[in-house]
């Protein structure tokens, strides 16, 4: 038992003898802070030598060295995933894209692969109950150790080797919290799941989702806005610099959030929903063949299409037409499903980033719930931020909603917008995190 953590000990400090992360941003400041798993300071490696794409090394805006940085461990995982997001910790602006998420990325790729090259870790036999603080398991909690310090949760072997005790349940917390999971510090079938996931799988998720980066233009524009898909995080950048991040909901399995690059060219305020037919057929003539009031529970009218008569929905026999029929259009107010504010931008799937009457659903771990379209939390101060450059403040935003006037704003300058699906990537702490391929769209490869 000795000799094996002696061995997991060995095996991660030569992890942690890779080094650190790339420094960030453009005109950034002396080297920035990173520790891709929480650990303690190490040294620095030299570079991957795989060729991952042509593009260039870092500018003069970054360190000389982008493998050598001092180290943090800005962790202290909560138990409560909004705890958890909304931590105190070394906080840095650096943008998931560009260079600043390029470089960090691929250091670690770097470290995985030293990973893979010595072995990887052993699975956690799913039988024997529950894992959680206070078990003591001679076969379990001893693999359960290792596999934490591989990958430096765990930062020590102190400790009894067979005890699950205090360290390790931090250990496991910092885990589910890189990983998207609740993080209660108890090993049930999804966290389980997660550290059974073979470092060779691991490392093919990292170099997956650097592709994916990759094959966005390194020119993103002076202020944009990112939508990680499968992270279900929003990033507003200006100047190569993080300036807001929203948690977002993105669209159900079966209605799936597209990946697209697009401008937003206006912000609509207090705005009409026009129901698209998909949802129409799915959702809104179900209800309404149970019962007609149901549209007007909801403020919803029916039309003759674009531009025609309105029709009283109690005079519709609605066994007998479909989506096409004819037109649904929700008013503004409370219940509007586009809540006080779509921000629109050209694309041929009907989707938009927009509030929502349903606040409680950005609470969730996993935030899978809409149509497709991009739910954003404190829209107003998004809005906001988009709209500065034109002269407007927080005040003028909710003077606008709260007077429920219909109002469209036109951008006099565009701002892009880039959806992207990454299941791996390096987060504003410098760690590096994992999702969940709710889509599907990692292939199977994912599961070696």
């Amino acid at each position: 038992m000795a000799r094996t953590l002696i061995k997991s000990v060995l095996f991660a400090a030569t992890v942690m003898a890779l080094g650190a992360l790339a420094a960030v941003a453009a005109n950034a400041e002396p080297a920035r802070s990173y520790d891709i798993f929480g650990d303690s300071p190490a040294a620095a490696p030299t570079a991957p030598s795989k060729d991952y794409s042509d593009r260039s090394s870092p500018s003069s805006s970054f360190v000389d060295d982008p493998w050598a940085v001092d180290w943090i461990d800005p962790w202290d995982a909560p138990r409560r995933i909004e705890d958890f997001e909304n931590a105190k910790a070394p906080m840095s602006d650096a943008p998931t894209l560009g260079d600043a998420g390029y470089w960090p990325l691929l250091r670690a790729i770097s470290m995985y692969k030293n990973i893979v090259e010595w072995g990887g870790w052993d699975r956690i036999p799913k039988t024997g109950g529950k894992l959680e603080e206070g078990i003591v398991d001679e076969r379990r909690v001893p693999l359960l150790r290792k596999r934490l310090i591989a990958t430096g949760d765990l930062t020590g072997a102190g400790g009894n080797p067979t005890v699950f005790d205090a360290d390790v349940t931090r250990a496991v917390q910092r885990f589910q919290s890189r990983n998207g999971l609740l993080p209660d510090g108890v090993i049930g079938r999804r966290t389980l799941e997660a550290l059974n996931m073979s470092a060779k799988a691991r490392l093919a998720l990292l170099e997956r989702n650097l592709k994916r980066i990759n094959k966005l233009s390194t020119t993103l524009g002076d202020r944009y806005i990112f939508v990680n898909i499968a992270g279900q995080k929003l990033e507003a950048v200006s100047n190569g610099r993080v300036e807001r991040r929203h948690r977002v909901v993105i669209g159900k399995v079966d209605r799936q959030t597209p990946e697209y690059t697009s401008k937003i060219t206006f912000l609509a305020f207090n705005p009409y929903w026009h129901v698209p037919q998909s949802i129409a057929r799915k959702d809104i003539l179900p209800q309404v063949r149970r019962d007609p009031s149901y549209l007007k529970r909801l403020n919803m009218r029916v039309y003759r299409g674009y531009g025609g008569r309105e029709v009283n929905p109690y005079n519709v026999n609605w066994n007998q037409v479909n989506e096409s029929t004819f037109l649904f259009r929700q008013d503004p107010g409370p219940r509007n499903s586009l809540g006080t504010v779509k921000i629109h931008f050209p694309n041929p799937h009907a989707v938009y980033l927009h509030d929502t009457p349903s606040k409680s659903l950005f609470g969730r771990n996993v935030r899978a719930n809409s149509s497709g379209c991009v739910r954003v939390e404190h829209v107003h101060d998004l809005s906001t931020w988009i709209l500065k450059e034109q002269g407007w403040d927080r005040k003028r935003v909710d003077e606008l909603v709260a007077s429920g006037a219909r109002k469209d704003v036109r951008l006099k300058k565009t701002v892009p917008v880039y959806m992207l699906y990454l299941t791996a990537w390096v987060d504003e702490h410098g760690v590096v995190n994992f999702r969940d391929d709710i889509y599907g769209r990692d292939g199977r490869h994912a599961s070696l």
